[in-house]
């Protein structure tokens, strides 16, 4: 089962029945870590376009190639 539908499920046990996150968590199946874990979406923009200059200049160019170059260009 997806950790979102958990959640929510947790969340409306917390708000129907006023028990605590770790009880609704427990009822659930779901870790408390999984609970407050909160996904950390980076801006890959600047990659995104390096990735599109190395590929415009070198086409026959395979990713693992691609890949070391923007690493020995600084970005991680």
């Amino acid at each position: 089962m997806p950790t979102q539908a958990c959640k929510a499920w947790a969340v409306q046990l917390q708000e129907s029945h006023s028990v605590t996150i770790a009880m609704s968590c427990a009822i659930v199946g779901l870790s408390r870590s999984a609970y407050y874990y909160q996904p950390k979406l980076p801006d890959d923009s600047v990659i995104m376009s390096v990735l599109s200059a190395i590929t415009d200049k070198h086409l026959r160019w395979g990713f693992p190639k691609c890949f070391n170059r923007i690493r020995k260009l600084g970005y991680k």
